[in-house]
């Protein structure tokens, strides 16, 4: 018992706790090879050994807890900025767009007024820029 428990020592004091919970096989395999390398003089011959259960101390289980929803807050940051990013590309896209038709501002205007329209208790003082009476007599 005091090889197995050395032993248990030893393998987890290596590894990360990531690792021992989520590969006891590995964690297992080399318990057995260090026990059976120890009690092999006294004609013992170690198969396997099980790990059945792990009992973490609560303020290790409260840590992995901040740890996991500090990596979920992450990701929602990056997802947040990812999505920031591509709002800013499609922008610049449409401001292009603007710049390279002034017609399409003017139809974005008459848009932005028609919409704003709905609404019957707004009222609404609307600078018409210069040139859109021209684009309204073509249509």
């Amino acid at each position: 018992r005091q090889y197995t428990q050395a032993a248990l020592r030893d393998v987890l004091g290596n590894m990360e706790l990531d690792s021992v919970l989520t590969d006891r096989e590995r964690v297992a395999t080399e318990i057995r090879v260090i026990v059976d390398k120890e009690t092999s003089d006294w004609g013992i011959d170690i198969k396997s050994i099980n790990i059945q259960e792990l009992e973490l101390p609560a303020e290790m289980k409260r840590a992995m807890a901040k740890q996991a929803e500090a990596e979920r807050e992450k990701r929602a940051v990056i997802i947040a900025s990812e999505g920031e990013l591509g709002a800013a590309e499609n922008l610049v896209k449409a401001a292009n767009i603007m710049v390279s038709y002034p017609a399409a501002l003017q139809l974005r205007t008459l848009q932005t007024i028609r919409d704003i329209s709905q609404d019957p208790s707004e009222k609404i003082v609307i600078f018409m820029p210069g040139g859109i009476t021209d684009l309204l007599k073509k249509l």
